[in-house]
């Protein structure tokens, strides 16, 4: 956290983050994309994901590790990837998740621990694993999503609570689930996504706001729609700009105080782009530099509070 401290210490008071990360995805690959705050440049770690899957999440503990949970190599993986902050090394959790599972959310509560939510095994689930930083130790809720479920984006406010939004039931529900900090508890908003989809992806600025982006609507029909859930309220608008395309399956990370991306995904084919909403103005750009390659479902974590 050190790092972190004399960053946010150099820009006068502003919470300023290191970079973001994209791994993995379909078609599997183990490549991991690093994109460096505040300039955006990407590079592409020597050492990549310990396979080659897509459909996992991320979890982040800024200033000290990234995760790459659980995704598909042809079939479900239990398997966590640990990406030290101080030189991008991976290791592999001897313990990783509580089954192996794909198409899931992830969302973190920084300096505490790491949680994955819903997904498909045999069939779909509702569980929501923990993982306790800084041991990795594992558990498993006894909350649950209010749903078995699986393609639902994850977003966190650290240090309050995690949100589980949409994702596939067998319909598209318009649900987000919240799961209070330190307790674990789990509620649902009363008011949802503004429609329901599958697919979506997550992102937040911590303390402001949270939001799901993109994603597959009922009708089986691809969205630019960005939902945006204010803290500590849930009270949920529409951005009047939405992602530059139509696109689901893509990948959140953030950098708080200053912007959100959405990474990859397929908008009528899988493509490399990266949609940069700016803090607090929603403003969208994308950058000149996309993905290393054109892919969906991929994991994202950051170091950045």
């Amino acid at each position: 956290m050190i790092l972190l401290g004399i960053l946010a210490a150099s820009g006068a008071g502003a919470a300023v983050g290191v970079a973001g990360y994209f791994a993995g995805g379909s078609p599997n690959t183990a490549t991991v994309d690093r994109f460096a705050y505040p300039d955006d440049t990407r590079t592409t770690l020597g050492t990549g994901l310990s396979s080659a899957r897509s459909a996992g999440a991320g979890m982040s503990n800024p200033g000290v590790a990234g995760y790459a949970a659980g995704g598909s190599t042809g079939s479900p993986v239990s398997t966590v990837d640990k990406f030290a902050f101080l030189d991008d090394s991976r290791t592999t959790l001897g313990t990783g998740l509580s089954a192996g599972r794909w198409l899931i959310a992830g969302f973190s509560n920084y300096e505490v621990a790491g949680y994955i939510a819903g997904g498909r095994e045999t069939g779909d689930v509702d569980t929501i694993d923990k993982f306790a930083f800084p041991s990795d130790s594992r558990s498993t809720l006894s909350a649950t999503l209010t749903a078995a479920l699986f393609g639902a984006a994850g977003f966190s406010n650290s240090g309050v609570a995690g949100y589980v939004a949409g994702g596939d039931t067998g319909s598209r529900p318009t649900t987000v689930d919240k799961i209070a900090f330190p307790s674990d508890s789990k509620t649902t908003l009363a008011t949802g996504l503004s429609a329901g989809r599958r697919y979506p992806a997550g992102f937040a600025d911590k303390g402001v706001a949270g939001y799901a982006l993109g994603g597959q609507d009922s009708s089986n029909t691809y969205v630019t729609t960005v939902d945006k859930f204010a803290f500590p309220s849930d009270s949920r608008t529409t951005l009047g700009t939405g992602l530059s395309a139509a696109t689901e399956e893509g990948t959140g990370i953030s950098n708080s105080e200053v912007a959100g991306y959405f990474g990859g995904g397929d908008a009528s084919g899988n493509t490399d782009t990266v949609d940069k909403f700016a803090f607090p103005s929603d403003t969208r750009t994308t950058l000149g530099t996309g993905l290393s390659s054109d892919r969906k479902t991929t994991s994202g974590f950051q170091n950045a509070t």
